[in-house]
């Protein structure tokens, strides 16, 4: 005997009715995610195309705009290196930018976890309807008072749709978890290369007085080390 879709959903109670629950907001998360990191890595590159271009024609300003007009999240890091450079060592510099670098990363880290948790769940949610409905069906079957299999074989069939929907939801979420994990990790790849290079931009493009104070540094560095040797020797 064939059930509609709406038939097996009331079949196994709760269970099925929590499980459609964990599909649909699984769904929506890996839209929000893919809406969050659409095109991220082209949009990242093409900024960073735009930001070396200006720097090396010594248009500073016109390179920070860029930042300020772009939707790219990879704007939020290069904005705190122009913010920091000339005003903070360079070190200090590199820091900075790792740190709002790492905040982005978190930023579209966010909510993956809820299809983690799906993934884990949702079968012990089904395994536990489908005992309810087993229990239901052989409570049935004492209440008859007969010990023919057909008294409970229809409650079975229904306690299983519950297990049944439970994998197809944790699969469905799993593979989800994984696409969006292998996305973010070539992204965070991606992003460490751009910051990278425009840190060295920035150092080697960048206003002339930030540039001076930068190898002002390197040099007073280099002047301590080699007095420190000349005073060991």
């Amino acid at each position: 005997m064939e059930h509609s879709l709406w038939e097996i959903l009331n079949m196994a109670g709760y269970a099925m009715w929590t499980i459609v629950g964990l599909s649909v907001l699984t769904v929506a998360v890996a839209l929000e995610r893919v809406v969050m990191q659409w095109r991220f890595i082209d949009r990242a590159r093409t900024l960073a195309d735009t930001v070396g271009r200006c720097l090396k024609r010594g248009a500073f300003e016109e390179a920070r705009s860029a930042c300020e007009r772009s939707r790219s999240p990879l704007a939020e890091v290069f904005l705190v290196g122009y913010e920091r450079l000339g005003r903070t060592k360079k070190e200090n510099l590199a820091s900075a930018v790792d740190r709002e670098r790492v905040r982005v990363m978190l930023g579209l880290k966010a909510r993956l976890w809820i299809m983690g948790t799906v993934g884990a769940i949702a079968v012990f949610v089904g395994l536990f309807g489908t005992v309810i409905g087993i229990q239901n069906a052989f409570r049935r079957m004492a209440e008859s008072g007969s010990n023919e299999m057909k008294v409970v074989s229809g409650g079975l069939t229904e306690a299983l749709y519950a297990t049944a929907a439970g994998i197809l939801v944790a699969v469905e979420a799993v593979v989800l978890y994984n696409f969006f994990n292998q996305r973010l990790t070539r992204i965070a790849v991606e992003m460490k290369m751009l910051t990278d290079e425009f840190l060295e931009q920035l150092e080697e493009h960048g206003p002339k007085g930030a540039r001076g104070a930068l190898r002002e540094e390197d040099e007073e560095a280099s002047g301590e080390g080699e007095r420190g040797n000349r005073e060991a020797a």
